[in-house]
């Protein structure tokens, strides 16, 4: 029986690939291959260093001129040489039908990440929006890349975003904004050509139902709010100590008042007489001010620039309000290091608007939870003073600076209805021929000129 060479092997072969073999493998002074015998273009490369790693050899394309590929498989020490095999003829078998596998291989290895593709995205948002957008993205993707940061974009799949979002479902507000921005971004990555073309892995997931809370203020709750605000800034608001607290030295009923200065009480009454958003009452300038005209020039507003108009009312109380500094809100001004003040606008109102608030009854209750008002429905408020005057929504999106026709329709259903008249008009028909007349106060009252 002829004995097994078991010589050491240190140059270029030809040998079917065992364990055996490799255990033989010895590195030379120059790169060599060990090629299989069993499978065509399977090898082994070996460097000088010792490292042995499988790999397929092949041309893609016909002819002598035909470029050499090279696919890397895996290390002789992860890998067996059976589990290789099996690899490397599912390569061969792509290559036959035209496929080019290792360039496959190197552009997957490029490929983007979810956290890089969210990198750049953000880069063109920062570009492009406003700032306070741009972070509202970066912390919804945030969210996003806690989880599927570190995979290849476009290996995402529905199923992976659909778990984000029932990861989420405690947030449900956030977890449609997180699914809506993931969204935005594979649709950026693959019109910019980032990622290829594929499916939108956030496409056909549904949200979350959201409740769109417009609260709207009746002419008796405006009432109550107007009589709030000039208690306020005349004598104050009484309040009542927490009998939970003990107070060694609490103020006498009398004194217990909190008052409002000028500028907060303004800033209430601009916010329902211009609907005007809370960020540009707050940090609106002197300098955007036009008095003659009656208008104001927002730099910065949620839309880029805008222009408000401002009525009789609202222009009678900027007129009287005092100019305290550059902005028509101030905040507490700060000292610098140099000394110099610096004017600032003031940040928040929620302090002040608590307690107007709640003085005017407008504040959550355990038998009414759904009564509270924020000072954003103040501006819903005055879209719906302007609705049910019969303005055309049209004109009501430009006075409140929509964008879209979409950010105005949620107010039509304040709209004349027809459908309301109808029913008047049958209805009083029908009491009529009854005899039987309601009292007024229980009938909808009809408005003038209609029938």
């Amino acid at each position: 029986m002829a004995k097994k060479d078991a010589s050491p092997i240190n140059s270029s072969i030809s040998a079917e690939i065992t364990l055996t073999l490799i255990k033989r493998i010895e590195a030379g002074e120059k790169e060599f291959f060990v090629s299989d015998t069993a499978v065509t273009g399977f090898a082994i490369r070996v460097r000088p260093t010792g490292a042995m790693t499988y790999l397929v050899i092949y041309r893609f394309g016909s002819g002598r001129d035909a470029p050499v590929r090279r696919y890397t498989i895996g290390s002789t020490k992860k890998v067996t040489p059976d589990e290789a095999r099996r690899i490397a003829k599912g390569v061969v078998a792509e290559v036959v039908q035209g496929k080019d596998p290792a360039k496959e291989k190197s552009a997957d290895r490029a490929s983007p990440t979810f956290d890089t593709v969210k990198d750049e995205y953000l880069l063109s948002i920062d570009a492009k929006k406003k700032s306070s957008t741009y972070k509202l993205y970066a912390h919804w993707l945030s969210l996003a890349a806690e989880t599927l940061g570190h995979k290849k974009a476009k290996d995402v799949g529905n199923g992976d975003v659909e778990k984000l979002h029932v990861s989420l479902k405690d947030r449900s507000t956030t977890a449609n904004r997180v699914l809506s921005t993931v969204s935005s971004m594979y649709t950026w990555a693959m019109d910019t050509k980032a990622i290829p073309k594929m499916e939108n892995p956030a496409a056909g997931i549904a949200k979350y139902p959201e409740d769109s809370r417009e609260r709207y203020l009746t002419s008796e709750e405006l009432a109550r709010l107007g009589d709030a605000i000039r208690e306020a800034e005349t004598d104050g608001i009484p309040w009542d100590p927490d009998p939970e607290k003990k107070a060694k030295h609490a103020p006498k009923a009398e004194n217990r008042r909190i008052k409002i200065d000028a500028s907060v009480a303004a800033a209430l009454r601009l916010f329902i007489l211009t609907g005007a958003r809370r960020g540009e009452i707050l940090k609106l300038k002197w300098s955007n001010v036009d008095l003659q005209r009656g208008l104001l020039f927002l730099d910065d507003s949620k839309t880029r620039k805008k222009t408000i108009i401002l009525n009789g009312p609202a222009q009678l109380i900027l007129t009287d309000l005092p100019r305290l500094g550059p902005y028509v809100i101030p905040g507490e001004p700060k000292v610098g290091a140099d000394g110099k003040i610096e004017h600032r606008p003031r940040s928040d109102l929620k302090r002040p608007w608590h307690h107007v608030r709640r003085r005017a009854g407008l504040d959550a209750s355990d038998d009414n939870p759904n009564v509270r008002v924020r000072i954003h429905d103040l501006r819903h408020t005055h879209a719906s003073v302007g609705v049910e005057a019969n303005l055309s929504l049209q004109i009501i999106g430009k006075l409140l600076g929509h964008t879209q026709a979409k950010t105005t329709e949620r107010y039509a259903h304040l709209a004349d209805d027809p459908k309301r008249h109808a029913s008047d008009l049958i209805g009083s028909k029908i009491v009529d021929a009854m005899g039987d007349r309601p009292r007024r106060e229980n009938v909808h009252p009809l408005r003038p000129g209609k029938s």
